[in-house]
């Protein structure tokens, strides 16, 4: 067993590892904020070489995706910055670094889902950001992973799960973007995988999402059936719904490489979302309770009416 960093262990995917880690009999450490800065490379420094990890799972990360456009300065500090700095304590340590990326490194134009290798071309602040760390790690760092995933959603947080059910409790109707196309990542689907990986030694650049691919429409419409809601789910354009940020359209992320390496053991999404609902309702799925109102996050493409 060995003796994991991880980098965000108070956010929503960072809870998760933790849990699944501990779960494999590895020793966790987190770092977060207040506690440590990772943006403040005398603090990051510190902080890492004093634990003496032997993997390190970098998940912290500001992804507030609208909010990094008006403030950039923060977003490069957090995403690029405090990469940085966790990379050059990890090459010091001779520790394997994992970092958390996004299928927003992407522009979205492709017809087909992206390759591990196809070169990032980012169009908002965030996706620049987080694209400006992947750099780092693959300059910095000799044994890396980079894995870039999408649309995630987990227990604990802000998500597109959590407002959809927030919205149809409040509303008879909810338009919903759906030429907007990825995969639903569920993180307790994912941070297994990602300990997985990280142990394995098959270091390189990958794509993790849950297996097969929807619009926000379709992923709405599927969350308000399950959830027993009557409320209308109705399908707009990119057009109808302006962001700060832009989206990309295609957000469809090959596993190929992943696959290849140590095999996708990754669930459908349906089969993801299916679950995150019992275990939030506490029952099987197949008889719905009514909609529980919850807090929500507007950064998804929905229109209210």
């Amino acid at each position: 067993m060995h003796r994991l960093l991880i980098t965000g262990h108070k956010g929503m995917l960072g809870r998760e590892l933790v849990s699944q880690a501990k779960k494999l009999g590895h020793e966790v450490i987190g770092l977060d904020l207040p506690e440590c800065d990772l943006a403040d490379r005398r603090n990051a420094e510190h902080a890492i070489l004093e634990a003496e990890p032997d993997l390190i799972l970098h998940a912290a990360a500001f992804a507030q995706v609208d909010r990094c456009e008006t403030e950039s300065d923060l977003a490069f500090r957090v995403n690029a910055t405090g990469t940085q700095n966790v990379c050059l304590a990890a090459q010091a340590l001779n520790a394997p670094l994992l970092y958390v990326s996004t299928d927003y490194v992407f522009d979205g134009t492709k017809n087909e889902p992206y390759d591990e290798w196809d070169a990032g071309s980012p169009v908002s602040v965030y996706g620049k950001s987080k694209y400006a760390g992947e750099c780092f790690v693959r300059d910095l760092c000799a044994k890396h992973f980079i894995v870039r995933t999408s649309w995630l959603c987990g227990h604990g947080g802000a998500n597109f799960v959590e407002t959809i059910l927030k919205l149809a409790s409040e509303r008879d109707e909810l338009k919903v973007v759906n030429d907007q196309h990825g995969s639903p990542t569920f993180v307790n689907d994912l941070a297994p995988e990602l300990v997985r990986l990280l142990a394995s030694g098959a270091f390189g650049t990958y794509h993790i999402t849950n297996q097969g691919s929807t619009t926000w429409f379709d992923f709405a419409r599927k969350i308000v059936e399950l959830s027993g809601s009557k409320t209308r789910v109705t399908p707009c354009t990119t057009e109808e719904f302006p962001r700060p940020a832009t989206r990309p359209k295609n957000s469809r992320l090959s596993p190929r490489l992943y696959t290849n390496a140590i095999g996708n053991k990754m669930p459908a999404w349906q089969d993801g979302l299916q679950k995150y609902l019992s275990e939030r309702y506490g029952h099987d799925m197949s008889c719905p309770s009514p909609v529980i109102p919850t807090r929500q996050n507007l950064e998804y493409p929905i229109v209210v009416y």
